[in-house]
């Protein structure tokens, strides 16, 4: 909430539009991201709708440059910030608790337009096709044009909308708290089909090869055919789940309130491995190069082989990790409620550099084009770069 081939091979497409092509970029890990232009993009919430969290593009930043990280700016919205930032051409999307959804110039933080929801704003942006989707608490998913705002449709649904919307050939694909993931047509708002899980979802729906995967506190993950809506199979944990899945190399990995980090065959649901922490996992994990990262309540980042858990290394911050990881040329970004967002050594785990804000950093932090975003509780959205890149 996917028969499928056990690696996710991806097409490379070519699409005129207007006067310039845009072209469906794969990334490294077989897994198709947003239509992007000249400037690479992150679209949605973890990148690509495997949720890898992987950015194959970013080049600037490493672990020879990311210790040079400096504030290039901040921007305060009204409230605290858990929605992770979205960035595509050279705008950053976010929303926050104060019931707006901002786009702001990835350059300078300056404000290109604001929507007011009748509702707080936990929920990430996707943006596919100039369009912006995000959900609210007060019930309904918004679609609005990228560019200015306006609004182009709204869907009601039963309850808050916490997750973040994915994306994926024409559909949106999002749960509510009223239990139910909902599939929606992107240009018109209308229901394809929704399917009723047995409590809230909060979890982010990873779309990969027509299934969709996602976690619900009903403590399963669900496996669901993108076209119809229909169960394919579901894994049961022994806790609610909050973690969102990433799926890649026909694995789908995904955390629980039972202290464990899953690996389960994206095809039958057939459990290949877990891995246990000391508290509950909601965070979300990400996947590059064989590993595995991911956070815990325990306080630790965890870094496990792909394919038998094995810990490879782990890192202690000061709080409970509830961040999702970002990974970027070596490098992972992840941020802690001890209210510091951290840049780590993705193959050691050592440290690289950290920022303090005022409060917890609970959003994934996007990392593209030479630049890290990322918001905090204490109401700020925040811009990294190096000083040369600025």
């Amino acid at each position: 909430m996917k028969t499928l081939s056990p690696w996710f091979l991806c097409l490379l497409l070519m699409i005129s539009a207007f006067t310039s092509a845009q072209q469906l970029a794969p990334t490294s890990q077989g897994c198709p991201t947003a239509y992007l232009k000249a400037a690479i993009d992150w679209p949605q919430i973890s990148f690509d709708t495997c949720h890898t969290g992987y950015n194959p593009h970013e080049f600037v930043l490493s672990p020879a440059t990311v210790g040079n990280l400096t504030l290039r700016w901040k921007y305060t919205t009204g409230d605290a910030i858990v929605s992770s930032p979205v960035v595509v051409n050279n705008i950053v999307y976010v929303g926050s608790f104060d019931g707006k959804i901002y786009a702001l110039k990835a350059k300078t933080g300056m404000v290109v337009w604001t929507y007011t929801t009748g509702g707080e704003i936990w929920s990430s942006a996707a943006v596919v096709n100039g369009v912006v989707y995000i959900g609210s608490t007060d019930d309904i998913v918004y679609a609005l044009n990228a560019t200015t705002g306006a609004l182009l449709w709204k869907f009601a649904t039963g309850f808050f909308v916490y997750s973040a919307p994915t994306v994926a050939n024409g559909v949106v694909y999002v749960p509510s708290g009223d239990h139910y993931v909902y599939a929606l047509n992107a240009a018109s708002g209308a229901l394809i089909w929704k399917y009723a899980t047995g409590d809230l979802v909060v979890s982010n729906p990873a779309v990969v090869n027509g299934v969709v995967y996602v976690g619900s506190d009903d403590s399963f993950v669900y496996a669901l055919n993108a076209a119809t809506g229909a169960l394919l199979w579901r894994y049961q944990t022994e806790a609610f789940i909050h973690s969102s899945p990433t799926v890649f190399s026909g694995v789908v990995y995904i955390g629980s309130g039972d202290f464990n980090v899953y690996a389960l065959n994206a095809a039958t649901g057939a459990l290949l491995w877990k891995y246990t922490t000391g508290n509950f996992v909601e965070a979300s994990p990400a996947v590059a190069n064989g590993l595995v990262y991911i956070g815990s309540a325990d306080n630790d980042v965890y870094a496990l082989n792909a394919a038998t858990g094995a810990l490879v290394w782990r890192y202690t911050t000061g709080n409970v990790v509830l961040s999702g990881a970002s990974i970027a040329n070596g490098v992972v970004y992840i941020g802690s409620d001890d209210t510091s967002v951290y840049a780590l050594n993705a193959s050691t785990g050592a440290f690289l550099w950290k920022y303090t804000a005022d409060y917890y950093v609970e959003p994934s932090p996007a990392v593209v084009n030479g630049a890290m975003y990322v918001g905090s509780g204490d109401r700020n959205l925040y811009a990294f770069g190096l000083d040369d890149a600025k």
